[in-house]
């Protein structure tokens, strides 16, 4: 019997992770690498939380697929990019944490014979025209995966977003083409590899996964190769500390009962944001952004942090989040709008019928102006030229909206403005004269009222045929409306963290034993977004460095996952 479990624990171990996206896998595999006995123990049914749902993107400059390809940055310009966009809100010490070890990160990670990643070249960071953006971007993705390797862990892996009807399967960067199929021959083209792509799953029974759920796949395996246990239905209930302070394991729900486990040299919060949770969001998210239309993992209720805060954890950025414009579709799902905002006959307006900032602007930033200026919810307005050419909302270029969308109000369809105007409840003389006022823009090809496609970022998905690839008149009848609502991907506050990963109170003192990472921390971009991926990111890179840091702390003796031996998902 360990010394552990004669002490009380159930079960002990070197270094605990409490949660199973990008960050926590990463930790366990940063933790094994260094010799700690580990165990990742997960809330959920199925791991992998947000980040398993996601698009998948890991922005972390100077990493090896980026070198690998030419794309070699200066530290300083990175750090540069970063310092505008924080604007002195994280500290130093965090930014250049995550700069100097990001490629470390990705390195560890690579040393798996299952970790693949390719650059999605073109997709540009969020404000390429900062100092140190760059339009080529520096967002890289896992290789698209056959889960059927997962054997009898494939079944607990959540659905895949970006899977097709009959087991097509795309990339953020094959969408980007098919997004096109009506309008450039690289889209055209993007279709036969999608029809290929069909009837070769159909023969060879291929589960292939992408983004994020690739990407969760890819990080099981080395899992499973490091030999690290992943507990599901396991849900955290407790940090236990010692009389000094010093958090020394966890009390969890698992199997009908509470079991304890102990961590010798510390526990990671990997638990998510409180996207879910009504109260915290009511309590911190500003009006407006407080309906809960979250596209995170349904079991983000904020357990991480709320264990932290009991324990004198200080907190930062709790008023805000990873917001994305979207639709809440009649089935209740969270659609995010991120090409479709980039249509060109199209604008988005206010109650008032006027525009208020750049359509085709960054997410976060675009939410971020909806919320100043009260203009919840908004209306996604197009012509017909808009619903022949291009995707909305999951809905195929040429294809009617679903009869529920109107059925529910969601959409509204008219043969003049002024209708459209009457339906969605705007005034008709202004719809009229914003659209006006727009379609001499698209004339012109320059928006000289919010910019709208100066930006490599906002050129991404639009229209590369036209002068301006997010411009075009609005003037073919019928004219449709969508309702946008303010969604997010997660929230951005938590648990205030120094530069590896360790907890800190509002004196500044750390909590020893604990850290956090993901959205359970401090988001280390403040109220900013670099670049796709930026959320998945920073995870895995504090991920890394917190189980460096236990690594660096342990006391004498190694543990063992004795104990733990047959202990699988179930």
């Amino acid at each position: 019997m360990s010394a552990g479990t004669a002490a009380g624990w159930d079960h002990e171990v070197d270094f605990l992770v409490v949660g199973s996206g990008a960050g926590g896998m990463t930790a366990a595999l940063t933790a094994a690498d260094s010799g700690l006995s580990t165990v990742v123990v997960e809330k959920g049914a199925m791991y992998g939380g947000s980040t398993g749902i996601s698009g998948g993107g890991i922005w972390i400059p100077n990493n090896p697929t980026l070198r690998a390809r030419g794309h070699d940055d200066s530290r300083a310009s990175v750090r540069r990019y970063l310092d505008l966009l924080t604007e002195g809100r994280v500290p130093a010490a965090r930014l250049d944490a995550f700069v100097d070890h990001g490629p470390e990160a990705m390195r560890l990670l690579g040393a798996s014979r299952w970790m693949r990643f390719f650059w999605v070249k073109g997709y540009a960071d969020y404000h390429p025209e900062l100092e140190g953006g760059r339009p080529l971007g520096r967002s890289v993705e896992a290789v698209p995966f056959d889960t059927r390797k997962l054997g009898e862990d494939e079944k607990y892996q959540r659905p895949n977003s970006l899977k097709g009807p009959l087991g097509l399967w795309v990339t953020g960067k094959d969408y980007h083409d098919l997004a096109m199929v009506k309008r450039t021959w690289r889209g055209r083209w993007a279709s036969v590899v999608a029809a290929w792509r069909v009837s070769s799953n159909l023969v060879r029974r291929r589960h292939m996964a992408t983004g994020g759920r690739a990407l969760v796949a890819r990080m099981r395996m080395a899992l499973k190769d490091a030999g690290i246990p992943v507990w599901l239905n396991t849900a955290m209930t407790q940090l236990v500390t010692d009389d000094d302070g010093r958090v020394t394991g966890i009390v969890a729900e698992r199997e009908g009962g509470a079991v304890r486990i102990g961590a010798r040299h510390g526990v990671l919060l990997a638990t998510g944001g409180f996207d879910h949770n009504q109260q915290l969001r009511e309590r911190y998210l500003p009006e407006g952004g407080r309906e809960n239309h979250s596209a995170g993992a349904q079991e983000n209720v904020g357990d991480g942090i709320l264990a932290g805060l009991g324990l004198g954890a200080a907190v930062d950025f709790m008023d805000d989040a990873w917001w994305m414009p979207s639709v809440r579709h009649p089935s209740g799902a969270t659609i995010p709008l991120v090409s479709e905002r980039c249509i060109p006959p199209s604008l988005i307006v206010s109650s008032s019928g006027r525009r208020f900032t750049n359509e085709s602007a960054p997410y976060t930033n675009f939410v971020h102006d909806q919320l100043a200026g009260k203009h919840v919810p908004a209306w996604f307005v197009m012509d017909a030229k808009a619903r022949a050419r291009y995707p909305f909302a999951q809905v195929l270029p040429g294809m009617p909206f679903p009869k529920a969308f109107y059925e529910t109000g969601l959409a509204h369809r008219a043969d003049t403005l002024d209708e459209l105007a009457g339906s969605i409840g705007v005034p008709a003389e202004e719809l009229t004269a914003t659209v006006r006022r727009f379609n001499g823009f698209a004339r012109a090809g320059k928006d000289t009222d919010f910019h709208r496609g100066d930006s490599a970022y906002d050129r991404y998905y639009g229209d590369p045929t036209l002068k301006n690839p997010n411009l075009d008149e609005i003037d073919r009848a019928p004219f449709h409306a969508v309702r946008i609502e303010v969604g997010d991907l997660g929230t951005k506050g938590g648990l205030v963290c120094d530069e590896h990963g360790r907890v800190l109170r509002a004196d500044g003192s750390g909590i020893e034993g604990l850290y956090a990472t993901g959205n359970t921390s401090a988001a280390v971009m403040a109220n900013e977004y670099a670049g796709p991926g930026a959320t998945i990111g920073p995870s895995l890179v504090f991920g890394y460095i917190a189980a460096r840091d236990a690594a660096a702390r342990r006391a004498t003796g190694d543990g063992d996952l004795s104990d733990l031996a047959g202990r699988g998902p179930r």
